[in-house]
């Protein structure tokens, strides 16, 4: 494989990890930030609180975003087996 090819297809790889992981990491964001506004509203400073939140958010996401996930990773495979 040329040297051109190699950055390329690292480039892509990494442009995918990003686009994939990036639904599930804004939504725990999203719940990060509202539970800690809550906390600091009332001063309730439980762990617990901020967690379980989050996970329970990023489950639905992931669950959510399963086949858009699916067909991107199958989309590179066959274009990365295919010889581009």
């Amino acid at each position: 494989m040329p040297f051109d090819q190699a950055i390329q297809l690292v480039r892509e790889t990494l442009t995918l990890m990003l686009f994939l992981s990036a639904p599930i990491l804004l939504v725990a964001l999203a719940v990060g930030l509202v539970i800690s506004v809550i906390q600091a509203a009332t001063q309730l400073q439980e762990q617990t609180l901020s967690f379980v939140p989050k996970i329970l958010g990023m489950g639905v996401v992931a669950i959510l975003t399963a086949p858009w996930t699916f067909t991107k990773i199958m989309d590179f495979s066959a274009r990365m087996f295919g010889g581009w």
